[in-house]
């Protein structure tokens, strides 16, 4: 037993000592510019990042703050990605094991019956062993880094899987929201159609009614249905549509939402962030910190470069030790009197010789991977960039957009209005009226899509720079990036 210990002794201690053969992991430079196109001096100047901002601060109506919760809860995408967490912190275990020796202890009894014939004595004869012993086996001396190489590839991926579900949060969260919008700027679109169709139909009717007494020809009659019909249309089309959002909301949050947390009208969407009109963008190299994605294919990079060094430690001896010490006796009662003692020891080293180039192409495929790994991190970087340069794109001409789009409503308004009183006066024809009636229909719509289009974009940007991973703002109880 004490020879045992000491060889145990000595072989940690050799192994603690090794050297490893990874290479040192340097993050590449990131191929995008040192600012965005679209960027403003507040964008740079700003104290709070937009990561920074709970989800929970960010949208102001408490309706949708509790659908997301919902969907914190209840989404089968987060909840496999959860999952895929746990898978990897334990297959890291598995390899982090491999570290340690395995000591097992056990103990066995034979017995067995020799006939006369083949007895020495001439006579049958009945032996018996019993043993017991404690050791280890086959424990490799990691004395070139090959086990702790893929311990650290094996931490890695586990880090990034745990941006895998960062990720997902986040654009969890931003989804939810998105189908939030979505579902009250529809409904906006319904009850438009809605009154709309209620106002022509009035108006059919009154033109129905002076074609019969021969005050209105019928082809002013056919024209005022015309209206009516295309409006009808319409209602239909958008009470699917609505329908089928909610289906979409209801699938994203992984369960019914109740018909108490809806949204009613559009102003429940423009609501929703508690008249926040911008978010602060910060610089691109902020951005590698704040963006799980990126942050993922960190990690991803990070593994297949320690994987590098587990391929080049092929190339040099491996020294395993297997060592049991214990005691073993004919007689059980015997078994643990002294002078029964029992020890083995049976060290065993491997040099690599001739492999046919299997080792040189287990190094060239490693080192391959680690070069892809590169370029799907910087891929990921430019990808990053890009959304958010085109979300700040898309902000600079919003407010623009939607305040030219709420004067085209007012003037189309305006000259409905004047066209229907003209035709009252049997100064124009009801095709005026029609035609007024219809680019204000179609201004009223667009409207309300440029609405959403404004509140999506301030949801966009902010998942875009890494906003929702936080509940609330300035939880430190939430687990922090990695660099």
């Amino acid at each position: 037993m004490k020879f045992s210990l000491s060889s145990l002794t000595l072989a940690w201690a050799v192994a603690l000592g090794g050297c490893s053969l990874m290479p040192a992991y340097e993050r590449p430079a990131a191929p995008v510019p040192a600012a965005y196109p679209q960027s403003s001096a507040a964008d740079i100047s700003a104290n709070a990042a937009a990561a920074d901002i709970g989800w929970r601060d960010f949208f102001a109506d408490e309706r949708l703050r509790q659908i997301i919760a919902m969907a914190l809860a209840n989404n089968r995408d987060l909840r496999v990605a959860v999952l895929n967490i746990e898978k990897s912190r334990a297959q890291y275990r598995i390899q982090d094991a491999a570290l340690f020796p395995s000591v097992t202890a056990g103990g066995s009894a034979s017995t067995s019956r020799s006939p006369a014939d083949l007895s020495q004595t001439g006579q049958a004869a009945i032996s018996r062993q019993y043993s017991a012993d404690i050791g280890f086996s086959a424990y490799e001396l990691d004395l070139f880094g090959r086990v702790r190489s893929l311990n650290a590839q094996a931490l890695q991926s586990f880090f990034a899987t745990e941006e895998a579900r960062r990720s997902t949060h986040i654009s969890l969260v931003a989804e939810v929201a998105s189908d939030y919008l979505t579902l009250a700027a529809d409904q906006e679109r319904l009850q438009l159609a809605r009154s709309t169709l209620q106002s022509q139909s009035d108006s059919y009717g009154l033109t129905r009614r002076s074609y019969e007494v021969g005050a209105a020809s019928a082809l002013t009659l056919r024209q005022a249905q015309t209206s009516v019909e295309s409006a009808r249309v319409d209602v239909a089309r958008y009470t699917s549509q609505v329908a089928q959002d909610r289906n979409a909301l209801a699938l994203v949050v992984g369960a019914e939402v109740p018909a108490e947390l809806l949204p009613t009208s559009l102003a429940d969407a423009l609501n929703a962030l508690g008249g926040r009109s911008d978010v602060p963008a910060g610089l691109p190299s902020a951005l590698l910190q704040r963006r799980p994605d990126v942050l993922q294919a960190e990690h991803t990079l990070q593994a297949a470069s320690a994987n590098i060094g587990a391929a080049r430690a092929a190339f040099y001896p491996s020294i395993s030790l297997t060592a049991t010490a214990g005691t073993g006796s004919s007689d059980l009662s015997r078994l643990f009197k002294g002078g029964q003692g029992t020890w083995s020891f049976i060290p065993q080293i491997s040099l690599p010789i001739f492999d046919g180039g299997s080792n040189k192409a287990n190094l060239d495929s490693a080192t391959i991977s680690r070069d892809i790994s590169v370029a799907q991190y910087e891929k990921a970087i430019q990808t990053a960039f890009r959304e958010v340069a085109d979300a700040l794109a898309q902000r600079g001409t919003l407010g623009q957009q939607l305040e030219a789009q709420q004067a085209l409503v007012d003037a189309t308004s305006e000259s409905y209005k004047l066209s229907d009183a003209r035709f009252k006066r049997g100064v124009d024809s009801y095709l005026n009226v029609l035609d007024s009636q219809r680019s204000l229909y179609s201004a009223q719509q667009t409207l309300i899509s440029t609405q959403l289009s404004r509140v999506s974009n301030l949801v966009t940007l902010y998942k875009v720079l890494g906003g929702g991973w936080l509940e609330t703002t300035g939880n430190a109880s939430a687990a922090a990036p990695r660099s």
